[in-house]
């Protein structure tokens, strides 16, 4: 039986993780397990560039298109620093960070607002925009629940936005063999070094590859010969 070590799986269509193989899963799963009224998720990358993943509705889907369009809003800032934000009254919000986003927002029927981080590591590939049609504040349980959907689809859906984000050669292409040799080396890597499983391992290079504008190979080559090691970007908590 060949070892699970030898070769870099990509993450299964059938993952067990929140959201299934369908991105509106996830959306879905946010609305049914919080008091919200809508959601979207979005991926963006370290260049810009910028996949949105799922809507569950039209005014979710103005609200992420609006941040977008705009170039602001607590998308941008949940993507740079990997916090979550909440707005439990967008009226009464000063919207300091983000004014032309704010001022839109009024245009909308929207009382309250959450920014969600979908988080690999310390690297935040994704952010979910949750809205309510009126003024609201999260508790810390649903605020814990809505990080706990994230961290459960990030693998999954995130391999699915990388796909279709990046013009990446996956594993089982056409890509030369000593490249693909050296992906394999890469990835018993930095499993070693996060002591985790080779599926996390692979994703993590994935991860690493889309939020810093390089390819895979890049970020294998990096890693085998000693450029970079994960061990240096450890989990974090959420606090």
């Amino acid at each position: 039986m060949t070892s699970p070590r030898n070769e870099p799986p990509a993450v299964s269509d059938e993952s067990e993780t929140v959201g299934g193989s369908d991105p509106l899963d996830l959306c879905d799963a946010f609305v049914a397990a919080l008091p919200i009224t809508g959601a979207s998720v979005a991926v963006l990358a370290g260049s810009g560039a910028r996949l949105t993943l799922c809507s569950s509705d039209a005014t979710a889907a103005r609200v992420d298109e609006l941040q977008f369009e705009l170039g602001e809003g607590p998308q941008f800032s949940v993507s740079r620093f990997g916090n979550f934000i909440g707005i439990p009254d967008v009226a009464q919000h000063l919207h300091h960070d983000w004014p032309v986003f704010g001022a839109a927002l009024h245009e909308l029927s929207i009382g309250a607002l959450f920014s969600v981080p979908m988080r690999m590591g310390a690297v935040t590939l994704g952010v979910a925009t949750l809205y309510c049609a009126a003024a609201r504040v999260l508790s810390p349980e649903q605020k814990t629940t809505a990080l706990a959907i994230a961290s459960a689809a990030v693998g999954s859906l995130t391999s699915q936005a990388l796909r279709s984000a990046t013009d990446e050669i996956d594993a089982g292409s056409q890509m030369a063999p000593a490249s693909r040799r050296e992906i394999h080396q890469a990835t018993g890597m930095v499993l070693v070094q996060l002591d985790t499983t080779a599926t996390i391992a692979y994703a993590r290079l994935q991860a690493h590859a889309f939020a810093n504008m390089k390819t895979l190979q890049q970020v294998a080559h990096e890693v085998v010969s000693g450029v970079f090691t994960f061990d240096a970007t450890p989990y974090e908590a959420e606090t």
